[in-house]
C-alpha cells in the first residue's frame, strides 16, 4: 500500500540543503521513517541523487546498536561521505544516541552534508538542545495520517472512510491491518507496550498505575476543559489519594513530551491574553484515544472536534480555545457577564481563523447559538462553522462561513 504525504514532502523539499539539520519529530509509528527513507528518498533519487549519496542509519534497529555510541556513529558517517557532491544523511530515532547533539554539530561543520534526523521524544528538541544546535536545527513536526492522506489509501467513499477514520484513526500500520479486530488489537498493543512503556522507562516511573489511569481520564474528557487539580480530585474520589496535582501535571508533561496528547490553552480574544489554569487536551490520534477506552464513549461530535484540532495542527496552525465576553439579562432582570467559547482560535504568522465545530445545525435557534460567540469577536479574520453533513458552502451577512466537514478536511483552501 502506497501512502502519499505531499504536504510533508513539500516541507522537506523546501528545506533541502538549507544549511540546517532537519529534525522530524512526532509520535512513534506515525510514519516519520517512511516519509524520510521512501517518500523523500525516492524524490531525491528522481532528481538524480545517486544511491551512494544517501546514507541511512536506523538507530532503533538492534543491528545498529553499536552506532548508538556518538563517536562510532560520527566515524561511520564520515567514512561513507568522502567524495564530491552532496551527501544526504538520514538518522532515525536519534534520541537513542547519548550525546547526539555533538554528532549533529560535528556533521554540520562538513559543507558536503545535508542532515536529516527523526526522533519520537520532544525532549531531544527542547530549548537547551536547540541551543546546542547553535540555531541550526529546523523542526518538521509529523502527525499521523490526515483524512486527506488516509482516504486515497483506504479506497472507499468519504462517508465510508470517515466511519473507519473516526474509529481507528490515522496511524499508518492500523490502516494496513486486514480487519477491525486486528486494527483494534494493534492500537491497544501500541499504546500499552510501546508508548506507555517508553514513557515509564524514559522518566523512571516504576509504578504505572497512576499513568494508566491518567490516560484513561484524558481520553474520557477529550476536548473538555480541565486542569491537574480537577484530575487529582478525580483520582481521590476513586480512592487514589496519593496522586497530587503536581504528579498529574508532571505526568501530563510526559504525555506531551511523547506527542500522545496536545494542549489547547484558553485565550481571551478581547483581552489578548491567556487566562486561567484550565486547558483542553486532544489525542494526537483519535484511534489511539478510542483504543484506550476499548472503543467505548465514541460520541461523534467530540471525535469530530478532535479531528478538526488535529487537522489544523497538521496544516501548521497553532491552536487555542477562544473565550469572548458577553452580557445578557438574567432571570432577575439584571445584566450579567458571561464567557462564551469559540472551539478553536488558529494562528499562523499574521493569519487567524476562528472555528466552531457544530456537528449539526438542524434549526435557526441552533445556528444562532453556534454563531453567537463568533459575532462577538469584532475583528475581520475569517470565521467558520463546520458541520458534519454535506452542505453547500455559504457566507452569511456577518461574514461567517458555514461548510461541511469533508470539504474542510479534503481541501485546505475550501474555506477561502
Amino acid at each position: 500500500m502506497e501512502i502519499q504525504r505531499p504536504i510533508y514532502l513539500d516541507r522537506l523539499v523546501k528545506r533541502r540543503e538549507n544549511g540546517m539539520a532537519k529534525v522530524l519529530t512526532g509520535i512513534r509509528r506515525c510514519g516519520k521513517s517512511y516519509l524520510l527513507h521512501h517518500i523523500y528518498g525516492d524524490w531525491l533519487r528522481s532528481q538524480g541523487v545517486p544511491e551512494s549519496h544517501i546514507i541511512s542509519v536506523e538507530l532503533d534497529d538492534i543491528e545498529n546498536a553499536p552506532l548508538r555510541d556518538a563517536q562510532l556513529l560520527y566515524e561511520h558517517i564520515r567514512s561513507r561521505t568522502e567524495g564530491d557532491g552532496t551527501f544526504y544523511v538520514f538518522l532515525d530515532e536519534i534520541q537513542y544516541v547519548s550525546g547526539f547533539s555533538d554528532v549533529i554539530n560535528g556533521l554540520m561543520h562538513r559543507s558536503n552534508l545535508d542532515v536529516y534526523v527523526t526522533g519520537s521524544n520532544s525532549r531531544f528538541l527542547s530549548s537547551d538542545i536547540l541551543t546546542e544546535f547553535r540555531g541550526r536545527g529546523d523542526e518538521v513536526r509529523i502527525h499521523p495520517l490526515a483524512f486527506s492522506e488516509y482516504l486515497p489509501a483506504h479506497g472507499g467513499s468519504a462517508v465510508e472512510g470517515w466511519v473507519d477514520y473516526v474509529t481507528f484513526g490515522g496511524m499508518p500500520l492500523a490502516l494496513m491491518q486486514s480487519d477491525d479486530e486486528m486494527k483494534a488489537s494493534y492500537l491497544q498493543s501500541l499504546f500499552s507496550k510501546v508508548y506507555l512503556s517508553d514513557i515509564c522507562e524514559r522518566n523512571g516511573i516504576k509504578h504505572r498505575e497512576a499513568l494508566d489511569a491518567l490516560v484513561d481520564i484524558l481520553a474520557s474528557v477529550d476536548g473538555s476543559l480541565t486542569n491537574p487539580s480537577k484530575i487529582a480530585s478525580t483520582f481521590q474520589s476513586h480512592g487514589k489519594k496519593g496522586v497530587s496535582d503536581k504528579t498529574v501535571k508532571r505526568y501530563i508533561d510526559f504525555l506531551l513530551d511523547a506527542f500522545l496528547v496536545e494542549e489547547a490553552k484558553r485565550y481571551d480574544i478581547k483581552g489578548r491574553k491567556y487566562i486561567g489554569a484550565v486547558a483542553k487536551y486532544y489525542y494526537e490520534d483519535i484511534g489511539l484515544r478510542n483504543a484506550r477506552l476499548n472503543f467505548r464513549q465514541q460520541e461523534e461530535n467530540h471525535l469530530m472536534e478532535n479531528v478538526i484540532f488535529n487537522e489544523l495542527r497538521y496544516r501548521g496552525w497553532s491552536v487555542d480555545v477562544g473565550v469572548v465576553g458577553a452580557r445578557e439579562h438574567g432571570k432577575s432582570g439584571r445584566t450579567q457577564s458571561k464567557q462564551l467559547e469559540i472551539d478553536f482560535v488558529a494562528n499562523k504568522g499574521s493569519r487567524r481563523l476562528y472555528i466552531q465545530s457544530a456537528f449539526a445545525m438542524p434549526d435557526a435557534a441552533k445556528e444562532r447559538q453556534e454563531k453567537r460567540s463568533l459575532n462577538l469577536v469584532g475583528d475581520s479574520f475569517k470565521k467558520i462553522v463546520i458541520v458534519k453533513d454535506a452542505v453547500k458552502l455559504w457566507q452569511d451577512d456577518d461574514g461567517i462561513v458555514t461548510m461541511g466537514l469533508f470539504d474542510f478536511l479534503l481541501d485546505a483552501t475550501s474555506w477561502e
